[in-house]
């Protein structure tokens, strides 16, 4: 059967609506043939998000964004998007915007759960927005990028005082303290190369010193040893229960108890003895310078002498 032309015409111009619907829905990353469920999200700022991207699930694509539109006057932006069933997931599930990479650029990708009632085709997700790099650098570096603008005011009002205060004649003694500084150094470098020599020409008597030493703290430890076999410690203890008995003693005297405590602390009793002391004493000059006053020997039986008190008897200056 021959077509006539403009039969031939018309059929054209359908093919080139149909293909020109076709290529704008695959454009578009939409399937009229597919049965991939419809989703809907909506978000504050899409930060860029353009329709095409892809829609992934641990980091695997399962759709594309289909388009971005405001949802109503309050300047809200829906997100159509389609996602295959390969994974079913709950709509407790949440989509997020994230930055795809350093340099910009926004995807969806679904944070699935897996509990709850499954997702159906035009059901909208709860929506999640993740900082991005740019933001939470700012977020980080803008407190210590005022914190350095503050320490570059303070440092410049510190330089200003600085100069003002150091005149001229401060500014050359600083120079020569500087200066003095410098020799310090150079006499202190010059100081460890002599100690360095020092040590270098006498290491080996330094050596044979720490083996003397070494060799005195092990003969000190066996000597320690020694101690403690020979009972030392049973030692201390006795001495320190002498000296808790010396302590009693010494308590008992200080009270006044026993006879060195009465002779400390009656002064009677002292005085008595003192005076007993005394005419014992006087007694013993007397015995000496008049001894017939108490021995009175006769051997032929001889009457005995009446016995003559001297002018100056000792027993009348005990008496007085």
């Amino acid at each position: 059967m021959k077509l006539s032309r403009e039969i031939k015409t018309g059929l054209i111009v359908i093919l080139g609506v149909i293909c020109v619907i076709f290529g704008y829905s695959f454009l578009k990353s939409t399937s009229y043939f597919s049965d991939d469920l419809k989703l809907f999200a909506v978000y504050e700022d899409v930060g860029g998000l353009q329709a095409g991207t892809a829609v992934s699930i641990n980091g695997k694509n399962v759709g594309t964004v289909n388009a971005i539109k405001f949802k109503d006057a309050s300047g809200k932006l829906l997100v159509t998007f389609t996602v295959n069933k390969d994974l079913p997931f709950s709509k407790q599930s949440t989509v997020e915007l994230y930055d795809t990479g350093l340099i910009g650029g926004k995807g969806l990708r679904i944070n699935p759960v897996f509990e709850g009632p499954p997702i159906a085709s035009e059901d909208t997700l709860s929506t999640s927005v993740k900082a991005s790099l740019s933001e939470v650098a700012d977020q980080k570096l803008s407190p210590i990028l005022e914190k350095f603008e503050s320490a570059l005011t303070d440092a410049d009002s510190v330089m200003l005082n600085v100069n003002a205060v150091l005149d001229k004649k401060a500014k050359r003694d600083l120079r020569q303290s500087i200066n003095d500084l410098s020799f310090l150094m150079a006499d202190l470098k010059g100081a460890s190369g002599s100690l360095n020599r020092l040590l270098k020409n006498n290491e080996g008597k330094l050596d044979t010193a720490l083996g003397n030493f070494e060799i005195l703290t092990a003969n000190f430890a066996k000597l320690s040893d020694s101690l403690n076999n020979a009972g030392l410690g049973r030692t201390l203890k006795s001495l320190e229960s002498t000296m808790a008995n010396l302590n009693q003693i010494m308590g008992k005297i200080e009270k006044g108890d026993g006879t060195l405590g009465k002779l400390m602390k009656d002064e009677a009793l002292y005085t008595n003895l003192n005076n007993a002391s005394r005419e014992l004493d006087l007694l013993l000059q007397d015995f000496r310078l008049n001894p017939k006053r108490y021995v009175n020997v006769s051997v032929f039986g001889k009457k005995q002498k009446e016995y003559e008190l001297p002018e100056e008897d000792p027993a009348e200056t005990i008496e007085n």
